[in-house]
Formats: C-alpha cells, sequence, structure tokens
C-alpha cells in the first residue's frame, strides 16, 4: 500500500472576485485505487503555511491508523494584507463586508460546490485556519445549514459577540459537530480575553452532540501553538475512529458492568455516522472486548462477541475462537475441543494460528478424558468427532473456574501503546 499522498496546486478564477487563486489538494494514498470509497474533507484557511504542517501530521496519524485517510484542500493566502481583505467583516454585526464578502461567496459558492462535484467527499467536513482565518472561518456556523460539521479554530481573532453567538449555535446543534479551540500564554493580548469567554461559554453548552476542545499552550507564542494544536486538534476531531486505547479501555470499558459488545458496536457506528466510513472493526479491538470480558467474568458476552466476529471476518477463525472460549469458560471442554477445531480449520487472523487451535482442542480433549495427544490433523483431514453437544443453557455453571485465565493470543491490553503516547 502506498503511504504518499497525491499533491497538486491549481489556479482557479473566481468571478466572486474577479482573480485567479491558487488551490493546494492533497487526495489520499489510496484514493485511485479504491473508486467508490468518499472521503472526510479538511479545507484550510491560510494554506500556504498551514498545508504541509496539517498533511505530515495526517501522514504520520493514518500510518498508524490512529487517524483516517483525508481529502485536504488548502486555499493560499499568501501576504498579511491578503488575509485581512479576505477576512474583512463589518465592526457592528460582525458580518463579512467588502472583499470578505466576495471571499467568503467565493468559498460557500463557488469553491467549495466545485471540490463536492470533483471529488469523493464524505459527510465529515472539517475547516481549520489561524488567527484571521481562524475567526473568519466561524461564520459558516451562522448559517442554518452549516457545509462544516468540524472546526479547528486557532488563536483566533474573533468577530464583534463572537463569544457569545457561536455557543448559542452550537447549543442546539441536532448532529454531531466537532470543535476545537486553543491559544497560548504567550499569544497576541488582544486575542487572549475573548478566546477566554468564548472557552467558559462553550465549557457551560450541555449538548451531546457538540464535542469541544480547548487547549491553552504554556510557554508557546501565537505562532508556535500552531505546530502544538494540530495533531490535538486532528486526534480530537478524529477520536471515535482511533482504536480502542489503553486509556479509552481503562476508563470507559473495563468499568462497565456488562454491554461490552454493544460499546463496541456503538463505537463503530459513531464512526459510521460522523465520519460518512463504514469499516470492518478492527482485531485488536475485539481483543481488548475480549479481555474486559473475561476480565469481569461475563463469559455470555462472549456469543455476542462471537457473532459479530462472524458478520466481520466470515472466513476467518476468530468467531470460533471466540465460542470455544466461551465453552471452555463455562468448563465445557467437549464443545470447547469442538469449537477450537472449527476454528483450526479457517483462515488465521492476527496472532490467532492454527497451531495454537489444534493445541487448545488437543488440551480440551485431555480436559475431557479423550485419547492421547495424536499427530496433528492436515488441512484436508476430516474433522474429529468430538461428540455430542451440550446446550450452552444447560452446562453445569458449579464447574466454573473464575479465576481461570484466556489463551494468551496477543499482549495483555495493558502493554497497547495508548493515543497520549503517540507524539508528532
Amino acid at each position: 500500500m502506498s503511504m504518499f499522498s497525491q499533491i497538486s496546486i491549481d489556479t482557479i478564477h473566481s468571478q466572486k472576485l474577479e482573480e485567479d487563486r491558487i488551490i493546494k489538494i492533497s487526495l489520499p494514498p489510496n484514493y485511485a485505487k479504491n473508486k467508490d470509497k468518499k472521503y472526510p474533507l479538511l479545507f484550510l484557511l491560510d494554506g500556504n503555511y498551514l498545508f504541509n504542517a496539517f498533511d505530515g501530521a495526517l501522514s504520520y496519524g493514518y500510518y498508524w491508523d490512529d487517524l483516517p485517510e483525508v481529502i485536504i484542500v488548502a486555499v493560499n493566502q499568501g501576504r498579511k494584507e491578503l488575509r485581512e481583505a479576505d477576512c474583512a467583516i463589518d465592526q457592528e454585526t460582525g458580518l463579512p463586508i467588502e472583499k470578505g464578502a466576495k471571499f467568503f461567496d467565493f468559498l460557500s459558492l463557488e469553491l467549495l460546490p466545485a471540490i463536492e462535484n470533483k471529488y469523493r467527499i464524505s459527510p465529515y467536513r472539517i475547516i481549520a485556519g489561524h488567527d484571521f482565518t481562524a475567526g473568519f472561518m466561524n461564520l459558516f456556523l451562522y448559517k442554518d445549514n452549516p457545509f462544516f460539521n468540524g472546526y479547528i479554530a486557532m488563536s483566533p481573532e474573533l468577530g464583534p459577540a463572537m463569544e457569545a453567538r457561536l455557543p448559542e449555535r452550537l447549543a442546539n446543534v441536532k448532529k454531531p459537530y466537532f470543535y476545537y479551540l486553543s491559544s497560548a500564554d504567550g499569544d497576541l493580548k488582544n486575542v487572549l480575553k475573548p478566546i477566554a469567554d468564548l472557552d467558559k461559554n462553550m465549557q457551560s453548552i450541555k449538548n451531546p452532540n457538540l464535542y469541544y476542545q480547548f487547549d491553552n499552550f504554556k510557554e508557546a507564542s501565537h505562532y508556535s501553538l500552531v505546530l502544538l494544536s494540530i495533531p490535538n486538534a486532528l486526534y480530537h476531531l478524529f477520536g471515535a475512529f482511533q482504536p480502542i486505547s489503553t486509556t479509552e479501555y481503562q476508563d470507559k470499558i473495563e468499568p462497565l458492568k456488562s454491554n461490552y459488545v454493544d460499546y463496541l458496536i456503538k463505537k463503530y457506528d459513531i464512526i459510521e455516522k460522523s465520519f460518512g466510513m463504514k469499516m470492518k472493526i478492527r482485531v485488536n479491538d475485539f481483543k481488548a472486548i475480549e479481555a474486559a470480558i473475561i476480565k469481569n467474568n461475563a463469559f455470555n458476552e462472549l456469543d455476542a462477541l462471537s457473532t459479530l466476529a462472524r458478520k466481520n471476518y466470515p472466513k476467518s477463525m476468530l468467531a470460533d475462537y471466540e465460542m470455544a472460549l466461551l465453552y471452555e469458560k463455562k468448563a465445557d471442554s467437549k464443545r470447547a475441543a469442538k469449537s477450537y477445531l472449527d476454528a483450526y480449520q479457517k483462515e488465521e487472523i492476527g496472532e490467532l494460528t492454527k497451531e495454537m487451535m489444534f493445541d487448545k482442542s488437543e488440551e480440551m480433549r485431555h480436559a475431557f478424558g479423550g485419547d492421547k495427544k495424536s499427530k496433528k490433523k492436515g488441512k484436508n483431514e476430516p474433522e474429529t468427532n468430538i461428540g455430542s453437544e451440550t446446550p450452552i443453557e444447560n452446562v453445569n455453571n458449579s464447574n466454573v473456574d473464575p479465576n481461570a485465565k484466556p489463551i494468551e493470543t496477543t499482549k495483555p491490553i495493558e502493554e497497547v501503546k495508548p493515543l497520549e503516547e503517540k507524539k508528532l
């Protein structure tokens, strides 16, 4: 799989602005290969200096499967005078005026529709900016149906009353919106008070559809905060996409009393609904849920986990392995042996191997008084007759050993590297 994005630079003429503008585009490494797949959009203002920083952070993130592949479209705004003109707003109404009004129309009526028509864009669309442009981009939230549902505002210069208007709008959203805000203790003095007020008002919002994060970086400046903000913002806006980390496992999954499989299903439903991406459940996420089930003696949930595994990986041994583990924990050695042998006949996946399944099957056979250990079966040999099956509801639970440990097929969950340890 190629890990290099496809970068192009286009010059387009805007009728609204009556001038040419330079647009830089980065397509995901697998864009041409996956012809039916849609990708989240990251739209960058100040693209001339934000593009490389975001593109590098995203490339690193999806190398480790922490971040999804994303289409980046960046608008080059060049020198300071052009940026200020692009972001001109009325100091009473807070709405764009003069060149700012034309620039907003260029973005919303010309450029964004053209991007939608040309590229496969998912419903998840993010916009990012810095100081002037970070404040200006918030104007999309003033619209009844904002084009963007993810916002990265790095040290924004807020328009009149924006610190109150934005929370009012976001308090009533009916679908997921993601907002990231940052500043620094060495930031421009004129932006610190409005940003602090905006953060205070955002923190008071109780709407479960708003996912908000604020960072105030110590010993950082108005410019260095950008490189600190980008990874934090991306990991916040794509938090639901990431694999189950040690922190998520310890804080959210392990404390559950039940419904571990439901948690996993919901996690991937959020990925599909929020990001417009339908994906298989990661094998390591199956193993994390399995670990929680075993640790909390909720063995019956292995049945539901097996069903989910069969749906995601029908040709692999994962589903039969989960059922074998269930029978083993229920002290039903006969059915455990048969399920391990069934798993042996399927494709290997992750750290689950045929040798491991055969050895466990033999171990279970000996547990219920089977024959002495025989030679390993070949792939095409007939399945061993384990004997009649006992319905799971009739299993004698008095024989369950609550301290029994599951087969060690992967590293303990404590060894999974948490997201916060991946420094960009």
